[in-house]
């Protein structure tokens, strides 16, 4: 491929090589340190023999390519927080129930759940220890407090909790998730039980937050609907906290979610805008090298605001190398500009490669300008109006070609009408992001007119309805799509030989179109026969029981919760999903399941147990029966005993301890996890 031409794709292509190596197999910092200076010093001592002869050399390109893979190894051991000795993990005993004291500060604030209000927040002292790292904190909804502010710093007397486990199958994870943003642990408590230490503003992050209230604090005088305040955030404040779910949902299942999240159309309007204002900068002395500074402060300053997500750090580092090659006169290459602006933010934030926005902005943006001339090249009309919107169409699916695996990956969805609402919004949105851009800055200084305020408003609100009517078009929204990592693979293969086929008819392209077919259906049959069969599944479901029986291609669920509640549950859709199952069928709880050579007995609360045919090797306890456990376990013998989410955890406590006294193996599906039985 040409692209591999360019050095700096070669050399950040080993650099993410070396992030992956550094992530998933563990190297001292030691090592690395070690690996990174000898690779480096080999790269000197062999440019510099290069040179003096004149010469170029192999080694000299394979000894910059080690260089690059440890300098990944490097990054990730750097930046890993639990390798600096005064992170709070190693204070923190495991299982430890003894409360400490513990002192923060509120770094970002989370999007609440119906229980709890969340925050990540800096852990600047243990006990009495000076210590660093971040912690996630969930706090007790209480509708008669303020929500905290950032960078506010309290004391409080609490114990650190473990990050829990996915307790079923293809559950999202949460604490990986966590994890690759340097978060092993959380605090939960009453805001009661916080002390309040220090409100003064320390950090960017508070500055950045203030920021934010006040202009928020300036809107809300002009009466936005909360609906229409939590777009605005989004669309320029790069907040989602506020989003209802409803107004997020009708977003996704339009396809136009992409809007809400700060990105390249974004920052490409504020530069344009800046440019604009600060051109007469360059009649002056040093002008251009000044505005260009100038240009890159402003828009980092937007970031910052903006809360450095992935997609904003990714578009502003991108336009800011466009910034300074634009102001300087320097021609540039898209592919050479979008991989310089990988390699700075993955030196400096190597997870964000973990990162799913961090993914999906850059296969768009590498899809779009890929794809897209491809594409245009098809029609050329003639009118204005029909150029801008068949440009627009044309953008739209190669943005999309560029991140449908991954979306079908992550999400399992695919909005058919995603066309029809870039259509409608791509082409105004120029239009509303500089409006609205204007209507912040006036109402920042308090010289909105009203008006301008209830235009802004309107087009918000139809912004809105318009979504909304498109997402309502359910027929179009296709849920639930099994893809795996291997469909991921084949199937960007498959878009990049169609669009080599573009460029070039030739016989090598057509080779790696077929050979790329043959790779789906390598996907396909591998799927189809890594299926589970004869899988017998005890859920955890907190209050409910679950249970699953899969077999040829089916699962049988048996439940006691009520149609609504089942059909909310994402539990055996996550299961389904994942393992590719087509049918799903409901039943009734049975009390005994004979699986071939092995047999389980369902214990419940009526207690009737009372067998005499056969000894069952399983006992699943549920809805917390009454029962004498020892007098069960001498009476049908079993090898096995679990308990499920329906139970009362005073039971199964009880129960546990019953079991460990007699030796006997317990599984508690609220402790372990979903219980599986694979039989024949």
């Amino acid at each position: 491929m040409k692209l591999l031409n360019f050095t700096i794709i070669k050399l950040t292509i080993c650099l993410i090589t070396g992030i992956l190596i550094g992530w998933f197999f563990t190297t001292p910092l030691n090592i690395s340190l070690w690996l990174t200076g000898t690779s480096l010093l080999s790269l000197f001592i062999t440019y510099s023999v290069a040179r003096k002869q004149f010469i170029s050399t192999v080694w000299f390109g394979l000894i910059a390519f080690i260089s690059m893979i440890s300098v990944g190894i490097l990054t990730t051991n750097i930046h890993n927080e639990k390798n600096f000795s005064k992170h709070f993990t190693h204070y923190v005993l495991d299982e430890k129930e003894t409360l400490e004291t513990v002192t923060f500060r509120i770094r970002e604030v989370l999007k609440p759940n119906r229980y709890y209000d969340k925050y990540v927040v800096d852990i600047l002292q243990f006990e009495d220890k000076q210590t660093q790292g971040k912690s996630l904190l969930s706090i007790e909804k209480d509708s008669t407090k303020t929500p905290l502010k950032v960078d506010a710093v309290f004391s409080t007397r609490t114990t650190f909790e473990d990050l829990g486990y996915p307790l079923n199958p293809y559950q999202f994870d949460y604490k990986a998730y966590l994890e690759k943003k340097q978060i092993y642990h959380q605090l939960r408590v009453n805001i009661s039980e916080l002390f309040p230490v220090s409100s003064k503003i320390h950090t960017a992050f508070g500055v950045a937050d203030g920021i934010r209230s006040f202009i928020n604090s300036k809107l809300k005088k002009y009466n936005f609907h909360p609906d229409e305040l939590a777009v605005i955030n989004a669309l320029f404040l790069g907040q989602r906290q506020d989003l209802s779910q409803d107004i997020y949902n009708d977003y996704k299942n339009a396809g136009a979610i992409h809007i809400l999240a700060i990105s390249g159309l974004h920052v490409g309007v504020i530069l344009l805008i800046l440019s604009w204002l600060l051109k007469p900068m360059e009649s002056l002395k040093h002008g251009k090298i000044l505005k260009t500074i100038l240009l890159v402060i402003l828009l980092w300053s937007f970031a910052v605001i903006a809360g450095l997500s992935a997609s904003v750090t990714r578009a502003v580092t991108m336009f800011s190398i466009v910034a300074i090659a634009m102001n300087l006169k320097r021609p540039t290459n898209i592919y050479n500009t979008l991989a310089i602006s990988i390699f700075i933010i993955l030196l400096f934030k190597p997870l964000y490669i973990f990162d799913v926005g961090f993914q999906l902005s850059y296969m768009a943006v590498f899809a779009i300008v890929t794809i897209d001339p491809l594409l245009f090249k098809l029609w050329q009309p003639k009118n204005k109006i029909l150029k801008l919107y068949w440009h627009t169409a044309t953008v739209s699916i190669a943005a999309q070609l560029g991140i449908a695996p991954l979306l079908l990956f992550y999400f399992h969805q695919f909005a058919g009408l995603f066309l029809v609402s870039n259509l409608i919004i791509i082409p105004v949105l120029v239009f509303i992001l500089g409006y609205g851009l204007f209507v912040i800055f006036m109402a920042s200084i308090s010289i909105l007119p009203q008006f301008l305020a209830d235009a802004f408003s309107w087009i918000i609100s139809k912004l809105n309805a318009i979504i909304a009517l498109i997402s309502d078009q359910t027929s179009f929204i296709y849920n639930d799509i099994p893809f795996s990592i291997w469909h991921v693979l084949a199937f960007y293969l498959f878009i990049i030989s169609i669009v080599q086929l573009m460029k070039a008819w030739d016989f090598k392209n057509i080779k790696w179109l077929f050979l790329s077919i043959a790779s789906i259906q390598c996907v396909f049959i591998y799927t189809n026969f890594n299926k589970p069969s004869n899988e017998f599944i005890v859920f955890h479901k907190s209050r409910y029981s679950l249970i699953g029986n899969t077999a040829n291609n089916k699962i049988t669920v048996a439940h006691d919760m009520d149609s609504t509640a089942f059909l909310e549950s994402s539990i055996v859709k996550n299961y389904t999903v994942g393992n590719f199952i087509n049918h799903i069928e409901e039943t009734k709880i049975q009390p005994v399941y004979s699986l071939n050579t092995k047999t389980l007995l369902v214990v419940d609360s009526l207690n009737t147990y009372n067998i005499k045919l056969f000894k069952p090797d399983y006992v699943l306890l549920r809805q917390s029966p009454q029962i004498n456990l020892n007098r069960l376990i001498d009476s049908i013998q079993p090898k096995y005993i679990i308990a499920d989410g329906s139970n009362y955890k005073s039971y199964v406590e009880q129960w546990k301890s019953v079991c460990i006294k007699r030796k006997l193996p317990f599984h508690n599906t609220n402790e372990k996890g979903a219980f599986i039985i694979e039989y024949e």
